[in-house]
């Protein structure tokens, strides 16, 4: 069964700690966590404030180049993480090579380089972020069609979903996009109809630095949409 998750997001200085208190005003108990933003101190801030907030549960974590085995068998413990996923060794270079059972757990995101199939294949497989993925389509078509062919041959674990709004933008360095962790207005999620059955896991988290309530809209207008 497919599970839409909101999350707690750390990146854009995105208020994480008000987002804890609201979730565990809402009594929910399961999030996707994205601590990328925060450095290890401060992750360790993060994670105790998750618990204290009655986070039992994060399907999927993002992880950074700098979490090392304990960090990461931590989250498993404490957080019953089933998959993490990490950016591609050409964006940030991967300090740590994983033993074989967190190897199998972490899955491979396409964001600016096209999927690497080696590097795919030293891991669980793919974390197929959607938005991504449609950005690549609308600006990108040989990255897209590069990618779409990478993802015949291999499981996707999870996925990200974001916003897509009609305004094209440009990143700090220099790249193009439309894609967007802000959510505008919901029909901003209505790509997501481009895409089969089959580029959707049974993980799939809302990367969007909104409010939890307004993740609620979104994943209840999701669900609408595509069935899951």
């Amino acid at each position: 069964m497919r599970k839409i998750i909101p999350s707690i997001t750390t990146a854009w200085e995105n208020d994480w700690r008000g987002t804890i208190k609201k979730a565990k005003e809402l009594g929910i108990k399961e999030l996707a966590l994205f601590p990328t933003g925060l450095k290890r101190k401060e992750r360790d801030s993060f994670y105790k404030a998750a618990k204290e907030g009655g986070i039992e549960s994060a399907p999927l974590v993002h992880i950074r180049n700098d979490m090392d085995f304990d960090e990461l068998r931590f989250l498993i413990k404490e957080f019953k993480v089933q998959a993490f996923n990490i950016h591609t060794n050409a964006e940030y270079s991967h300090l740590y090579q994983y033993p074989e059972e967190l190897k199998k757990m972490i899955f491979i995101e396409n964001v600016y380089e096209p999927l690497d199939e080696k590097e795919i294949q030293e891991f669980g497989g793919i974390c197929l972020d959607i938005t991504h993925l449609e950005n690549d389509r609308v600006l990108y078509p040989e990255k897209f069609k590069q990618n779409v062919s990478v993802l015949k041959r291999y499981p996707i674990g999870c996925n990200h979903i974001s916003s897509f709004p009609k305004e094209k933008r440009t990143d700090e360095i220099g790249y193009a996009h439309y894609d967007s962790h802000g959510l505008e207005d919901l029909s901003h999620l209505d790509y997501l109809k481009n895409y089969p059955e089959s580029y959707f896991s049974q993980i799939i988290a809302l990367e969007l630095k909104e409010s939890i309530k307004r993740q609620l809209e979104a994943k209840e207008y999701i669900v609408k949409m595509l069935g899951f």
